[in-house]
């Protein structure tokens, strides 16, 4: 994708793309020691609104905290300046990353005194797995285990935790699959390389819980908030690898995944082989929050003006 003519936010000034510019030996690009977030801007019939922008930025800034990264910008800073990012680009709807870095280009892994730089980037984002989105993904239960807390702080968001995810997902494509899903380090299922998962038996959603070393994704926790008003009872816990294979149905959640099903995992085709009414219901109604028209979409929903 040309990014030639997009503007971004860099430490409180609006930028060119090209005109962004860090050192070849940042820290953060030698030793993976930058925060972030993924945030989605969705087109409604009142223009564009941002899903979820406080508690994205709410969970950057505590991620920054269990880093030690002073921002330098406090929450209502980084959230109007998402929306200028947003503005400035005059996007319908776009994928949002606000990035923060050790710019410093010393060699040394110590972080002490070195300058922190705050980056928000605006682009044009469409189906995270392509047209396989909505039929649904092929996944391969990893070989490698989702990292836990006693090796790094897996409520962070941040760069360094996704090389975990990035061997993961090397993994399973190179095995033929869509994606992988991670165990955790005491083999109860953990979430994918970049998605919580979520399993139906006997018509309830079940979700591994903290005990299984996820991260806490914004768009499980919507799910868990409006699945009961859909009348579809869910629940927190410890899922066994094989509850996979038996499973009614399955599906990832994540802001860019969004509602992708799951149709087959190791090869074992799960439910029908296809997306499952209860995961068409409960994509329809996250269609239906982002794009303006359900009732929460008023709370969760940040128009852009």
């Amino acid at each position: 994708m040309d990014k030639s003519n997009l503007k971004v936010w860099l430490n409180g000034k609006i930028l060119d793309y090209g005109g962004a510019k860090v050192p070849i030996l940042t820290h953060s690009l030698q030793y993976g020691s930058g925060i972030f977030e993924g945030i989605r801007a969705y087109k409604t019939e009142s223009g564009p609104a941002i899903f979820r922008l406080s508690d994205h930025v709410r969970r950057f800034i505590e991620t920054a905290k269990i880093y030690s990264i002073n921002l330098g910008y406090g929450a209502k800073e980084i959230e109007n300046a998402i929306i200028e990012v947003v503005l400035q680009n005059k996007l319908d709807s776009c994928y949002i990353r606000p990035f923060a870095f050790y710019d410093d280009d010393d060699i040394g892994i110590s972080v002490a005194n070195k300058h922190v730089s705050v980056y928000i980037a605006a682009i044009p984002f469409g189906k995270y797995f392509g047209s396989a989105k909505d039929a649904g993904i092929r996944c391969k239960i990893s070989s490698w285990k989702r990292i836990n807390s006693d090796i790094l702080p897996i409520r962070a968001k941040a760069s360094g935790n996704y090389i975990n995810s990035i061997i993961a997902g090397n993994e399973a494509r190179a095995s033929g699959y869509d994606e992988a899903i991670l165990l955790s380090h005491n083999g109860y299922v953990a979430e994918g390389p970049g998605e919580n998962i979520f399993i139906v038996r006997n018509g309830r959603l079940l979700t591994p819980g903290a005990d299984s070393d996820i991260l806490f994704g914004v768009t499980r926790d919507t799910i868990i908030k409006v699945a009961p008003k859909l009348g579809i009872p869910v629940m927190e816990g410890n899922i066994h690898k094989e509850e996979l294979y038996i499973a009614e149905e399955a599906f990832f959640s994540g802001t860019a995944a969004e509602i992708t099903p799951i149709i087959n995992i190791d090869g074992i085709k799960i439910g029908s082989g296809s997306s499952g009414q209860i995961t068409k219901k409960i994509s329809e109604y996250y269609e239906s929050i982002v794009s303006g028209k359900a009732p929460e979409s008023k709370d969760w929903l940040t128009k852009v003006q």
